[in-house]
């Protein structure tokens, strides 16, 4: 069996930054153990497979894998897939089938292997605890207590499909002095996949309000976290306005030297979150032909 195989770095348009993904195009026919078996062979974060949808007014239906598990969405691979799909046909709406529901984005072309789609949040991020522990959480991240805590914004558990611990801290200079402590880490980071999100405010950066490190989910350091985002979007929500959207630019991986741009918008009615989108660029760097005959 030969299947092609493209990889994108997704929120990003230069090759080599942003946040690798696999992409395999024409999935129809694999089963799950061979679905995770080829996800781990990437050893990427995450590998998306594109298989034919169930409802045919749809564009495709996506599996999600890490190299360990399979995801019922994922940010990152929500937007590559739909910039593959956009690429390879006129249409501006990718609707996506995935486990945690259907996902639309809407897709602009950029050039031949670039473009950039923003999805609708198939489910709205909740919040599930309050995370009071900060002497815990700050030997976690090998920071300062002093340092947990941002403006109004006070560590967390938020879901929008995947669960996250969201921890601000006060500046960005605290996100380059994290040192990850693995004795303490799933013990204060106890929820499911053990993941940590923290992020702070960056009122003196022109481009970006918020900058963000990834931590967790069997893979390390994450460059660009679509899915902690989109629970980072329940927090900005408990503190924006009543009524009317709000916009935000989020850089994460900066850190690591694979700098990340996300977009983040929230719409409330009567103080009521209902609605919540992800966005970025995407560029395909490669694309091969993977070899599974015995």
């Amino acid at each position: 069996m030969k299947l092609p195989y493209l990889i994108l770095d997704v929120f990003t348009r230069t090759p080599l930054k942003g946040n690798a993904l696999a992409v395999v195009p024409k999935a129809d026919g694999l089963m799950d153990n061979e679905m995770q078996a080829i996800a781990r062979e990437f050893n990427l974060s995450e590998t998306v497979f594109i298989c034919k949808p169930q409802n045919e007014r749809n564009s495709a239906a996506l599996r999600i894998f890490t190299p360990y598990q399979e995801l019922p969405f994922a940010g990152h691979p929500t937007v590559g897939a739909a910039v593959t799909l956009g690429l390879s046909s006129r249409a501006s709406a990718i609707r996506m089938e995935e486990k945690v529901g259907l996902v639309t984005a809407l897709f602009e072309r950029l050039d031949r292997r670039s473009g950039e789609a923003r999805f609708t949040l198939p489910r709205l991020p909740q919040r599930i605890v309050d995370l009071p522990d900060r002497l815990g959480l700050a030997q976690a991240l090998g920071i300062e207590v002093e340092d947990i805590g941002c403006d109004v914004y006070r560590p967390a558990v938020f879901s929008a499909g995947v669960t996250f611990h969201l921890v601000p801290v006060r500046d960005a200079s605290v996100l380059g002095r994290i040192k990850i402590n693995h004795t303490a880490w799933e013990n204060v980071f106890h929820h499911e996949h053990h993941s940590a999100y923290v992020f702070t405010l960056t009122p003196e950066e022109k481009d970006y309000d918020i900058a963000a490190r990834m931590f967790g989910m069997d893979v390390g350091e994450d460059p660009g976290t679509g899915s902690a985002a989109a629970a980072l979007i329940g927090m900005l929500a408990e503190q924006a306005l009543g009524t009317g959207q709000s916009d935000y630019v989020l850089r994460q991986g900066h850190e690591m030297g694979r700098p990340c741009r996300i977009t983040l918008q929230l719409r409330k009615d009567d103080d009521v979150l209902v609605h919540g989108a992800i966005g970025g660029e995407a560029v395909v760097a490669g694309e091969g032909v993977l070899d599974l005959a015995d």
